[in-house]
C-alpha cells in the first residue's frame, strides 16, 4: 500500500476518535461537574531510505530522508480546570472549588469519587449523590433537622430552627495525577495505578478547594471552543480523504503506464 494512502486513513481514523471525543463534550454541556476530555496524537513510525549522518562514500547525510506513515491516537485525557459555579440556593447542593473530589461508595462498597456536589438526603438520612452514591466517610441527617449548614471548611451542622441539633465532616481527596483516573460514567470516577493513592484533606486546607453551600459546578466545556475544535476537526477529516482520492488516481495512473 502507498505510504501516503495509509498516512491518510490514519489521519482519518484518528480526526473520527476526535470527533467523538468533541461531540461527547458538547453533549455534557449542562451535565454538573463534567470535566471535558481532549485527544493526544503522535506521529508513527518513519521510513528511512536514507538514515541520518549516513556515510555515502565521503560525505555524510545532514538530514537524510525520513517519511512519516501517518498518525494516531495515543490518549484521552480529561480537563481538570474549574467550572462556572452556578447559584441554586438548595441547602444540599455543594460545589467545589479548587482542587478536590467528593468520596463515594457504590451498592457493592467500591470507593469511587466525583465531584458532582447536588447531594441528596436518602431514605435511611444518609447523604448522597443524585445518582444514590453514598458519601464517604458517611454523613446520617438528623430526622429532626429542618435546616443544614454546610461551612467552606465543610463542617455540616444540623438545626431544628435555631437549635443545633449535632454536627458531621465533610471531607475531600485529591489525587497527585487526576488525569490518570478512569472515568465510569456517572459523573464518576475510579482510582487506578496511574492516578496514585487519594490523599484525604479538610476542604480549605493546604491545597484543597473549598466548598460553596447552594452552588453546583457545572461543566467546564466552553460550547464556543468546542465548536471550533469541530469544524478544525471535520476539516483535518476532509482533507485526508481528498489525500486518499488523489493518492489513488495518481496509482490509477501510473498503472496506465505501465500498460
Amino acid at each position: 500500500m502507498s505510504i501516503s494512502l495509509y498516512s491518510a486513513a490514519s489521519g482519518m481514523e484518528a480526526q473520527q476518535t476526535n470527533l467523538n471525543v468533541i461531540s461527547n463534550n458538547i453533549a455534557n454541556v449542562n451535565t454538573a461537574g463534567f470535566k471535558k476530555s481532549k485527544v493526544e496524537f503522535q506521529d508513527m513510525f518513519y521510513q528511512m531510505p536514507k538514515a541520518v549522518g549516513a556515510d555515502t562514500g565521503g560525505d555524510i547525510l545532514p538530514t537524510g530522508i525520513q517519511v512519516g506513515s501517518g498518525t494516531q491516537v495515543v490518549a484521552t485525557s480529561k480537563v481538570y480546570t474549574q467550572g462556572q459555579v452556578n447559584r441554586t440556593d438548595e441547602e444540599l447542593d455543594v460545589a467545589i472549588v479548587g482542587e478536590g473530589f467528593f468520596k463515594v461508595k457504590d451498592e457493592n462498597g467500591e470507593d469511587l469519587y466525583t465531584r458532582d456536589g447536588s447531594l441528596k438526603r436518602g431514605p435511611t438520612g444518609l447523604l448522597t449523590t443524585s445518582q444514590g452514591k453514598v458519601l464517604d466517610p458517611p454523613i446520617t441527617v438528623d430526622p429532626a433537622a429542618n435546616n443544614i449548614a454546610i461551612s467552606e471548611s465543610g463542617t455540616v451542622s444540623f438545626m431544628q430552627d435555631s437549635n443545633p441539633l449535632g454536627t458531621a465532616e465533610l471531607k475531600l481527596v485529591r489525587f497527585n495525577n487526576p488525569s490518570g483516573l478512569a472515568a465510569l460514567g456517572g459523573n464518576l470516577f475510579r482510582e487506578t495505578t496511574a492516578s496514585g493513592v487519594p490523599d484525604v484533606g479538610t476542604p480549605g486546607t493546604e491545597s484543597f478547594g473549598s466548598l460553596r453551600q447552594g452552588f453546583v459546578e457545572n461543566s467546564n466545556v466552553n460550547i464556543v471552543q468546542e465548536m471550533v475544535n469541530m469544524i478544525v476537526a471535520q476539516r483535518a477529516y476532509e482533507i485526508n480523504s481528498k489525500s486518499i482520492q488523489t493518492s489513488d488516481q495518481m496509482m490509477q495512473q501510473i498503472g496506465q503506464l505501465k500498460r
